[in-house]
């Protein structure tokens, strides 16, 4: 039995641009555990105002604390998993909730170096249920 670590946080658009925000946004504000609404109305609330309105402001955001390397989140985390990657004997791949970086493909990384038994760490500092569910 191989052992590995998956280190999970919230995610990032893949860009500043609207379209990245926008997609990201969809995918975020669609989850049931993020707006705890029936489907219907968070439907028309996500897909019939918040995306129609909200992405070009969200992504003039995002622009002002975009990094060269990327998004901040994502650098932060991906430099988290090397320093972790240096102190432990076990793989360690970073995965995000939302967005491209997805936990099937850490979890498929993890699978690729040979771990059949996953320790899931969230790195979020707060009880959310996107991640306990």
């Amino acid at each position: 039995m191989k052992k590995g670590v998956l280190l999970v946080n919230l995610g990032s658009p893949d860009s500043p641009e609207p379209k990245d925000v926008k997609k990201y946004l969809g995918e975020f504000l669609m989850d049931e555990r993020v707006i705890d609404i029936p489907y219907v109305a968070r439907a028309l609330l996500v897909r019939g105002i918040i995306l129609k309105t909200r992405p070009k402001a969200s992504a003039a955001a995002y622009k002002k604390i975009w990094w060269d390397e990327g998004s901040p989140l994502i650098v932060i985390s991906e430099r988290l998993q090397n320093k972790i990657q240096k102190q432990v004997d076990v793989p360690v791949a970073l995965a995000m909730r939302y967005g491209s970086m997805t936990i099937e493909k850490g979890l498929q990384e993890l699978v690729d170096k040979g771990v059949d038994e996953v320790l899931l760490f969230p790195l979020y500092p707060q009880f959310a249920m996107a991640t306990t569910e």
